[in-house]
Order: structure tokens, then C-alpha cells, then sequence
């Protein structure tokens, strides 16, 4: 009886594992080779933009943002400025972002120099990996993460977690003594015996770094489970003070009646941190507000998620939080690094490595998968008896 149960249960399974499989393969395909191309992404565009990153030091001191921002605007008009990222390294660009536009489109960054606001020039790959990062995203459906691209992705990710997990349960070893043969492909079959190998034993080896992408690309898809994850890994405060962040001046009044600048939370922020941080993001406030947000790095820093973040009154520069990557919990540091763990960053190049060549492994698995579904198919097909052998009567 527990045999027969166990054998309809792996039935099921099988055919739940084979249909997500051929609805999802060629968007998970497709998602999995741009987050490969992604993957040395910031070493591939600091090379390409070496020359434009970097200034003379000089012995004048750099401008305060603002000044270098009017001046920015002064020589051309370029639209609203976003954010604006600062360096402790005197010979480090000003690299300055921009708000997009009425159409929705966002213009291209510019480094800047930091000591005369002069145009050094637009990032080589920028444009380029914003369009793959949309396309991993949310498959470059109108609307962005605001659109129904980021729900589908979402989808696409639940779904192969099901196609995993499945997966996992089909393969599981009878015997203990089958381990290596579960783990170990034959490379001396061909044909369907081939196909089935490299998709069930490769699907094995790479099923961990599958898990822990889908598991992580959930928290960007779905409000539910991020704020589940937060909820069930950070302290009460803590994920209370993930809620969009106001002072009281703005709560109050509402929108500033001038446009809000850098300088005075500039000047907070130095006075908090001192010569601790090697570099930091200023971004203002997309609507409503006149709360600046810092996020900084320490000069020992190596990841991104190592980072300390600060939200500042703009206009009376108050600080109103400061959350530091030190006192965080074990528990809020996964939270904090969930990006990095994504990507594998978190085990360093090695694990970027590892994560890029699990990525771009996965069109073996539609492939094969296809291939030994179309090869069931035939193998089901009754035979039928040629045409020019059937006599009368037949």
C-alpha cells in the first residue's frame, strides 16, 4: 500500500515538475542568462570607465554638492538631479544621477569632477545593463517595478522552486549506496539516456545555488514575502522603521515650497561619520517630503550590503535615523545582504563565479527537459501498421 501511495505521490510530481518545466523554460532561461551577464558587472564597468572615474587632487577643497550641482546645471541642462554619490579619495569623480523624465525614461549618469563641476562623461555599459536589469527584472514590461513585471517575475520564481523541489523529491536516492551514481553523470550514454543525466544529475549538482536565487528573488518580487522575511529575521523596531521615513517638518507642512538641496545633510552626515566612509549615496526624496537618505561605506568595506544608512532633514539638517551595519543582528545582516546573496558576491569572486555559471547552465535544463518530453511522446505513440500492407477488410 505505501509502495503504490509512494508511486502515485512520484506521479504526480513527475507531472507537475514536467508542465511548470515546459510553460516556464524559455522565461527562466531568459531571466537566468541576463542575471549571468550581470554578474561582473560593476568590475566589467569600472575597467570600461577607469579614465573618467578618477581626477588630479588638488589642494583647493571639492565643492559642496549643491555648488556642484548648480554649476552642473549651469553649463547644460540635463534635468533633475536624483542623486549624487561623494568620496572621502580626493582623487575620486562626483558621479551624478538624474530623475527620469515625463516619458518615464531616466538620462544617463555623468561623472563629474569634484573641484570645478566639469563633465568628465557618461559611463560606457550603463545604458546597457539598465536594459538587462529590466529585462531580468520585470522582462521589460511597461511600468517597471511599478508594472505587472515584477508580480510575473515573481511567478516565474515560484514556479521553479516547485520545479526544484519536485525535482529533488524525483531523484532521491532508494539506497544509500546510490549516492554516487546520483551524483555522478554518464557521459558513455547518448540519445534519451544522455539527455536524461546531464538534466537530472547537473540539475542536482546546481539545485542549492537555484534554491537560494529563487529564495532571494522573492524578496524583491512580492511586498508579502519581504515583509514576512523582515517580520520573522529583524527586531520589531527595526522592521517598523522600514516604513518610508518623513520628518515631522514634512509630515506637517507637506512638500518644501522650494526645492530641497544636499548641503545641510551633507554637513549633518560629515559630522556623524567624520573620515570613517570611503564613499556615499545622497538620493532625494521621489515625492512628498524633505528627508534625504545617506547610504555609506566604510573604507574596509568589500560588499554592498555592508553599508550604514542615514535619513537626514534637508532643511534643518536633523537626523532623523541612523541605521549602522554594526549593530545589526545576524539575523538583519541576512536581510542587509540578501542582494549579495542573490548574486553570490556574498562568498566573494569565487561565489560570483559559481552563481554566473549555474545561471547560464540553465538553458541545458529547458533544452533537455523539452527533448526528453518530445522522446516520451514518441515512445507513447501506438504503431501503426504501414498503409500499402493493410488488405481488404482491414
Amino acid at each position: 500500500m505505501a509502495a503504490r501511495l509512494g508511486h502515485t505521490i512520484k506521479a504526480v510530481l513527475f507531472q507537475v515538475h514536467s508542465i511548470a518545466g515546459l510553460v516556464l523554460a524559455l522565461l527562466v532561461s531568459l531571466i537566468a542568462l541576463t542575471g549571468a551577464t550581470m554578474s561582473f558587472e560593476d568590475e566589467i564597468v569600472d575597467h570600461l570607465n577607469a579614465g573618467i572615474m578618477q581626477v588630479a587632487p588638488r589642494q583647493a577643497p571639492a565643492l559642496m554638492p549643491d555648488e556642484l550641482v548648480a554649476r552642473l546645471k549651469t553649463a547644460q541642462d540635463l534635468g533633475k538631479v536624483a542623486a549624487v554619490t561623494l568620496s572621502s579619495d580626493p582623487s575620486a569623480a562626483v558621479h551624478v544621477r538624474f530623475a527620469r523624465d515625463e516619458q518615464g525614461g531616466r538620462p544617463i549618469s555623468l561623472y563629474v569632477d569634484p573641484y570645478d563641476a566639469r563633465v568628465l562623461g557618461a559611463p560606457r555599459a550603463e545604458a546597457f545593463f539598465a536594459t538587462v536589469r529590466r529585462l531580468h527584472r520585470w522582462l521589460l514590461i511597461p511600468g517597471d517595478g511599478k508594472g505587472w513585471g515584477r508580480p510575473i517575475t515573481g511567478t516565474i520564481a515560484l514556479g521553479l522552486i516547485v520545479m526544484l523541489v519536485s525535482g529533488l523529491v524525483l531523484r532521491w536516492p532508494r539506497r544509500a549506496g546510490s549516492v554516487k551514481l546520483w551524483l555522478k553523470p554518464n557521459l558513455g550514454l547518448s540519445g534519451r539516456g544522455l539527455h536524461r543525466s546531464l538534466h537530472t544529475v547537473i540539475g542536482t549538482w546546481v539545485l542549492p545555488v537555484y534554491l537560494t536565487m529563487t529564495l532571494t528573488g522573492l524578496f524583491f518580487s512580492f511586498a508579502w514575502y519581504k515583509d514576512s522575511v523582515t517580520w520573522l529575521l529583524a527586531r520589531p523596531h527595526v522592521a517598523a522603521a522600514k516604513m518610508p521615513a518623513k520628518s515631522p517638518r514634512a509630515a506637517g507642512r507637506g512638500e518644501p515650497a522650494s526645492p530641497i538641496g544636499f548641503d545641510r545633510a551633507w554637513t549633518t552626515f560629515q559630522r556623524e561619520e567624520g573620515g570613517r566612509f570611503s564613499r556615499a549615496l545622497l538620493t532625494l526624496p521621489g515625492g512628498r517630503g524633505a528627508v534625504i537618505r545617506i547610504r555609506s561605506w566604510g573604507k574596509e568595506s568589500s560588499l554592498e550590503t555592508t553599508r550604514d544608512e542615514f535619513r537626514i532633514d534637508a532643511v534643518t539638517g536633523q537626523l532623523v535615523s541612523a541605521e549602522r551595519y554594526a549593530d545589526k543582528t545576524f539575523g538583519e545582516t541576512i536581510i542587509a545582504a540578501i542582494y549579495d546573496i542573490h548574486r553570490g558576491e556574498i562568498l566573494g569572486w569565487p561565489g560570483k563565479l559559481a552563481f554566473m555559471i549555474a545561471a547560464i547552465l540553465m538553458p541545458l535544463f529547458s533544452v533537455t527537459g523539452i527533448l526528453l518530453y518530445l522522446s516520451r511522446r514518441r515512445l507513447r505513440r501506438p504503431a501503426q501498421r504501414p498503409l500499402g500492407r493493410l488488405v481488404p477488410g482491414e
